[in-house]
């Protein structure tokens, strides 16, 4: 069966204007409604996702028109708004930036249109009056494909102000002046090297979210933007997964604390898809690893920010090295990399020592290396599939690799925007470790591919036992 929900995109001119207040705003007046607000992010961005979540309590789910082909994302977008009032998909960047300069590929227009939504225009209204028409009028017209169904101006300065920008845009476009933001302190999300903090560290307690939902009501037309959403069909069945696998039982540990935090929610579907049952812990606080694992994944966060927990609980890290010592199957991209290496130096010099799996140390550094989206050739056969396989993910990391040893390298990695091509992928006995966040999706069979030969690995290592 199917059933019917609105949908709208919060895209910008740019980076920077309030994307991300504004999506949170509108999520948080929607709740206290009562609305089921399901949210999206446009582009690989993870911590933009975990806000979402906090506010929603719905996993927010990443569509990307670069990593993920328009099928994979329609899917992904009309499964999850299954049981939702309202879909609010945040954008990427500027509302046409992207890959690259040439096309769309990978913005939020893109997303737009492949989903048939219109886009809610925020502004920084803050140094600006009428002239912010001259920039909406631009929007609407550079890709007519797009729906621009309104506007809501950022750091606006008063009832005057706002009354200025209303009557410019009213006069000169068709987008709807759908309210503002006022300039003040307490809504403004603090931001790090690597973008805003992350939802593990109560940037949004209860009463940031009431107070974002009050001024949400006072200062936007909720009513308007639900009546301009556009209306579509969801999917309300399970979308159709492979065939239930027969044999062993694969149970794969994630990491997920404060320190480890950046995941695809859909990687994770697309691993219980395949079978395999996820077990979380923590490498801040745990002492044990969860019973009867065949696999880790150490996803990506901000290992450098705990240094000190995760190099101290070393019942943790000889958990870890005893699981690879005997043969466990540890993927582990980016934070999860910097775990295992031997040793994370600060931008202040302060070495900690890490799991020691793999033979090298990692460096912070005070500018993002290797930026931006990648796509993955594998090199030679590994338990993601066979040598030639390819893959897409994204780059977003501020340290480098220090004191190497020789180590295999199972990947060859393409980054989209330098158009540089290096070895990559580090694998050493079943570890495998890189600095690229995978999608798991952007390769039919990827994660069951990956189940199949933790389920071999498993089979032929241990006596075989049922979860």
């Amino acid at each position: 069966m199917a059933e019917m929900t609105r949908g709208f995109v919060v895209g910008g001119p740019a980076s920077g204007v309030g994307k991300t207040t504004v999506a949170v705003a509108l999520m948080a007046a929607f709740r206290r409604r009562g609305l089921e607000v399901q949210p999206f992010k446009c582009g690989p961005d993870f911590i933009d996702a975990g806000h979402h979540t906090r506010v929603c309590g719905r996993r927010s789910r990443n569509l990307d028109g670069w990593m993920l082909s328009g099928d994979r994302n329609r899917a992904i977008f009309r499964r999850n708004a299954a049981g939702a009032d309202v879909c609010i998909v945040e954008g990427v960047m500027g509302l046409f930036d992207g890959a690259s300069g040439k096309s769309e590929a990978g913005s939020t227009a893109e997303m737009a249109k492949l989903l048939g939504l219109p886009v809610v225009l925020v502004v920084d209204a803050s140094a600006a009056a009428r002239s912010v028409a001259a920039l909406v009028h631009g929007f609407e017209t550079f890709d007519p494909e797009v729906k621009i169904l309104g506007v809501i101006f950022n750091k606006v300065a008063g009832a005057a102000h706002f009354g200025m920008l209303r009557e410019a845009v009213e006069g000169t476009c068709g987008a709807l002046p759908l309210g503002c933001l006022p300039q003040d302190e307490r809504i403004q999300m603090p931001e790090r090297y690597l973008g805003l903090f992350t939802s593990g560290e109560d940037l949004l307690p209860d009463s940031i979210l009431a107070l974002l939902a009050e001024i949400a009501e006072g200062h936007i037309n909720l009513e308007r933007v639900l009546e301009s959403a556009a209306p579509f069909t969801t999917l309300s069945e399970a979308e159709p997964s492979a065939p239930t696998p027969t044999g062993s039982c694969v149970r794969v540990g994630v990491a997920r604390d404060r320190a480890f935090c950046f995941y695809y929610e859909d990687n994770l579907d697309a691993l219980r898809a395949a079978g395999a049952q996820i077990a979380e812990f923590s490498p801040l606080q745990d002492a044990a690893l969860p019973a009867r694992l065949d696999a880790l994944y150490f996803g990506g966060g901000y290992p450098e920010l705990y240094c000190s927990q995760v190099s101290a609980n070393r019942e943790m890290i000889a958990a870890v090295r005893k699981f690879a010592d005997e043969g466990g199957v540890i993927y582990a991209e980016c934070g999860g990399l910097m775990y295992l290496a031997s040793k994370i130096v600060t931008r202040d010099n302060q070495a900690f020592s890490m799991a020691g799996l793999l033979p090298f140390g990692v460096q912070m550094t005070d500018r993002l290396v290797n930026f931006g989206y990648a796509e993955v050739c594998l090199a030679r056969d590994c338990f993601w599939g066979a040598a030639g396989a390819r893959a897409r993910g994204h780059s977003f990391h501020c340290s480098t690799i220090t004191e190497s040893a020789p180590i295999d390298q199972t990947y060859r990695v393409s980054y989209a925007q330098s158009k540089r091509e290096e070895a990559e992928g580090f694998h050493i006995k079943n570890v495998l470790a890189s600095y690229i966040h995978l999608h798991f999706q952007s390769c039919p069979g990827l994660a069951a591919t990956f189940v199949d030969n933790v389920r071999r690995t498993k089979t032929a290592s241990k006596a075989v036992e049922e979860c």
